[in-house]
């Protein structure tokens, strides 16, 4: 059966995602605005067919490495074709924007997820039977925002003051931070902490020392990163707890922890436990 591909409106995107990624339901239509406002030098697009819909994009770092960065086929259609038809189209644009190769993987600093969530089955067999390999695995972690967790950082911010460190949460000086992210870590990262809902960061003597962010990708804590020599102070557990406690006051109850590297930071500091699992795969474009 064929599929007349076209490029998508957002609005009604916006419809069939939150129909059909029935894990993230809640987000689905933020999620399809967010990666409709990317960082300006993206090339990006969204195709749709009746009932579906992908977006897709072209990695900055890498401009022959193209992106799958959603996939979404509405519940009343499914089963008929319309995800391979999609694939099969973002590919072609790809293609023709000089990708030599596409991902199911997530495009930093702008994604959805970091690849395919294992519990979207339909997905995973979608992309193998096209022809992608799994490459690597990642995961998150949750951490519980309810009234009983404790977030409390009182006094650990009393003795980093003690040592001359000073916590503070990013206002006008936003840019100042995001360049010492950029310094110290990249550009990704760095756009992330501009465009994050909530960025604390720690200095001492005027220099930056860490940083944490949250709401950079919709919901989600992350990035953070300390320097070398704040590292041992406990800045970092002290930051994490900041951002946590402002997505606990802005209403969440949990807090998605991205891409997660440190598995035992992040259970020490707020009994974090990793639960989501992305597989993320890749296939070369001929």
């Amino acid at each position: 059966m064929s599929h007349a591909v076209r490029v998508a409106d957002l609005a009604e995107a916006a419809r069939v995602a939150t129909a059909a990624l029935t894990l993230d339901a809640a987000e689905a239509a933020g999620l399809v605005g967010y990666l409709a406002r990317p960082p300006a030098e993206r090339r990006w697009t969204a195709l749709a067919t009746d009932g579906g819909v992908v977006m897709a994009s072209l990695s900055a770092g890498d401009p022959e490495t193209g992106h799958i960065d959603l996939l979404a086929v509405h519940p009343s259609v499914q089963g008929q074709g319309r995800g391979r038809a999609l694939v099969r189209a973002a590919e072609e644009w790809l293609r023709g924007q000089g990708a030599r190769q596409a991902r199911f993987a997530g495009n930093p600093p702008c994604y959805a997820w970091p690849g395919v969530d294992v519990r979207y089955t339909a997905a995973a067999c979608l992309a193998e039977s096209l022809g992608y390999e799994r490459y690597d695995v990642a995961w998150n972690m949750t951490a519980d925002l309810s009234a009983d967790a404790d977030l409390s950082v009182e006094d650990e911010v009393r003795r980093l003051e003690a040592a001359g460190v000073r916590v503070l949460e990013a206002g006008e000086d936003r840019e100042r931070v995001a360049a010492f992210v950029e310094k110290q870590w990249n550009e990704r990262w760095a756009w992330e902490a501009t465009h994050a809902a909530g960025l604390h960061y720690a200095e001492r003597d005027g220099h930056v020392l860490g940083f944490a962010a949250w709401g950079a990708r919709p919901g989600w804590f992350g990035p953070m990163g300390t320097s070398p020599d704040a590292r041992g102070l406990g800045v970092g557990r002290v930051l994490l707890r900041r951002c946590l406690a402002d997505q606990r006051a802005a209403g969440q109850a949990s807090a998605q922890i991205g891409w997660v590297g440190p598995l035992r930071f992040y259970s020490h500091a707020v009994g974090a436990r990793a639960e989501r699992v992305f597989w993320l795969y890749r296939r070369d474009l001929a």
